[in-house]
């Protein structure tokens, strides 16, 4: 990799998806269902890119809501789907970003936010999250009217940068997300936030951790 470029996926990866439970606990009566809307939340997304159905992220998450609460039988009020969703733009950062995120702008790397969400809302992520001081540059997916991991969004985002595909890393806890960069020729590695097998038919990036820090070490050994 000749140029020392970094993209980081925001949801899951570097934000904390967690802190949003006791909210959805209240509004569904039930742990599962955080976790049940945003996998409808990814599928979905899928899906669209797949079938070439165009929409974008702020509207796929409101609609997965109301198909969050159809599984348990209740309606959601628009406030509680308008509190639901501001939350999801106040997310907590994992509590190994920050040092990470540092130890990789020290050696000389360029750090990107890169996310399906909107501009305005990973923006406001980051910003709420206290990291804004820690990101270079920050590019969303909705120019291009897909979502990753539609091959064309990752060349959008070299595209953005100036870069050869080959110049680039991400950093994801989806490998979903890390095979579809690899699949397009960027450099990935996999951080397992939620200690779950990767994929077998998936590419497997060479870089794997549990924490962040064994990400960024690896990937300061390998690029530096």
């Amino acid at each position: 990799m000749r140029n020392k470029i970094i993209l980081f996926d925001i949801n899951e990866t570097v934000l904390n998806l967690k802190s949003l439970q006791p909210k959805f606990n209240d509004a569904f009566g039930s742990e599962e269902a955080l976790s049940l809307w945003f996998s409808k939340l990814l599928h979905t997304s899928a899906v669209c890119v797949i079938t070439n159905v165009k929409t974008n992220f702020s509207k796929l998450a409101d609609a997965m809501l109301e198909s969050t609460a159809e599984n348990y039988d209740l309606q959601l009020s628009e406030l509680k789907r308008n509190e639901l969703l501001s939350a999801f733009s106040s997310l907590q950062p994992h509590s190994d970003i920050k040092d990470a995120l540092s130890k990789l702008r020290s050696n000389g790397f360029k750090v990107v936010a890169f996310s399906n969400s909107s501009l305005s809302l990973i923006s406001t992520q980051i910003k709420n999250a206290g990291l804004t001081s820690f990101f270079d540059e920050i590019i969303s997916v909705e120019e291009t009217g897909s979502f990753k991991p539609d091959p064309n969004v990752y060349k959008f985002a070299a595209n953005v940068l100036g870069e050869s595909v080959e110049n680039l890393c991400l950093v994801a806890t989806h490998d979903w997300d890390t095979h579809g960069a690899l699949s397009v020729g960027l450099n990935a590695a996999y951080i397992n936030r939620t200690d779950t097998p990767y994929h077998p038919f998936y590419l497997k990036p060479d870089i794997q951790s549990n924490t962040m820090d064994g990400i960024v070490d690896q990937i300061v050994e390998a690029y530096l």
